[in-house]
């Protein structure tokens, strides 16, 4: 949910393993073997030929229409199969295919890593959910009786600091400029509240901006090591990181956007994604992905009775079936997050009641009719396989 979200990207080598070398081997040898399919890399499809045909013409039908440049898809269901592919191109100017081992950013998913942040600390008892923010991070208008809880669960009320106009003209003129946390809160605190904290529901960037201070003043950690450390590294989620920079690292899908100032298309991979840090600044692979969606959706790295805190889910109001808990949506059963930023969209969700995990990656932000490219492609791949829990259909966006 929300629109933008930012990444910073370090630099670094990937260890070549056996699998990763048979994969690349498997998705050369498929690649364009099909004259139907010539968009597409057939890696790993063990659903009946029936429903794996439905799934490509939908996501082609899409692709074409939208004109997407390139699609990573991964859909986990035991019992039915395993839909694993890649679309398209990760390149423009080099015309280099979508693989599945490129990175990516993951947008807003980062709150999901966030938020597990915060509920650690709660666990370990250093934090409790209703706590004032003020007690952790000061200069908050009202922050008295904003809690940690509010601001996981989007019920704070505080101004959302990327929907200030002026902010997103100078974001638009200079996408390279580097923010830092309190500059961002300095944005949004310009602003009155939209509401008393707690009135109702309202996404807001500010809140995980907030959390993830919290995160490195109790922890005396920066955010991005306090992750590595405490969520990536027990996952062995070794192509995740939440980098200080904006280069990513190799191989990569380019990103490409019309979030220009006057909506020329642009190449947006190395933009500096500091404006959303704790909000959007986590970079991934479809793998890790894979593995994080399950694990956020199970609670493995919390206690039970706080990752029960985190699944109770309110409804958000605006949308059917969906509702929104401390950090994770649950869109008709499905529960994880997507994700949106300048060239890439996102979307990494478990459903529990077939332990299914779906997985979206689309290197283009750029709207089709007003509607986000990952939201139509998770309805579409929804409508086919799980019909009783669809990934709600996009709703037209008002004019950037």
């Amino acid at each position: 949910m929300g629109r933008y979200h930012p990444f910073p990207g370090r630099r670094r080598s990937r260890r070549t393993t056996v699998p990763a070398v048979a994969a690349l081997l498997l998705a050369a040898l498929c690649a364009g073997t099909d004259p139907a399919r010539p968009a597409a890399a057939c890696a790993r499809e063990n659903f009946d030929p029936a429903t794996v045909q439905k799934l490509d013409v939908a996501i082609t039908k899409i692709m074409k229409e939208a004109g997407v440049p390139g699609v990573n898809i991964g859909l986990w269901m035991p019992g039915r199969g395993v839909y694993e592919k890649s679309f398209g191109i990760a390149d423009k100017q080099t015309g280099t295919p979508m693989k599945s081992d490129l990175y990516t950013r993951i947008g807003s998913v980062t709150k999901t890593f966030t938020v597990t942040g915060v509920l650690q600390l709660v666990d370990r008892g250093e934090v409790r959910l209703d706590d004032p923010i003020s007690r952790y991070v000061s200069g908050v208008p009202g922050g008295g009786a904003v809690t940690l809880r509010q601001l996981a669960d989007m019920r704070s009320g505080l101004f959302d600091y990327t929907t200030d106009e002026a902010w997103l003209a100078g974001m638009r003129a200079d996408p390279h400029r580097s923010y830092t946390p309190r500059q961002l809160l300095d944005v949004a605190f310009s602003h009155p509240a939209n509401f008393k904290p707690g009135a109702k529901w309202q996404y807001s960037n500010t809140n995980t901006v907030l959390l993830g201070l919290l995160v490195e003043k109790v922890s005396g950690q920066g955010l991005g090591d306090y992750l590595r450390d405490h969520v990536f590294t027990p996952l062995k989620l070794r192509g995740t990181s939440l980098p200080g920079d904006s280069a990513m690292p190799d191989p990569h899908a380019h990103g490409y956007t019309d979030f220009t100032p006057k909506g020329a298309v642009a190449d947006a991979t190395n933009w500096n994604p500091s404006w959303a840090w704790a909000a959007g600044g986590v970079i991934s692979d479809l793998n890790d992905m894979h593995n994080w969606a399950p694990a956020l959706a199970d609670g493995r790295l919390l206690t039970r009775k706080t990752q029960a805190e985190r699944l109770r889910t309110l409804p958000i109001g605006n949308v059917p079936g969906a509702s929104y808990g401390l950090g994770i949506l649950d869109f008709n059963g499905w529960l994880g997050h997507n994700g949106e930023l300048p060239g890439y969209e996102t979307i990494a969700a478990q459903l529990p009641a077939e332990k299914a995990t779906l997985v979206v990656f689309v290197n283009s932000d750029m709207d089709h009719h007003g509607k986000n490219l990952s939201g139509l492609i998770g309805n579409a791949v929804t409508s086919i396989v799980t019909p009783d829990h669809l990934w709600p259909a996009p709703v037209a966006a008002p004019p950037k």
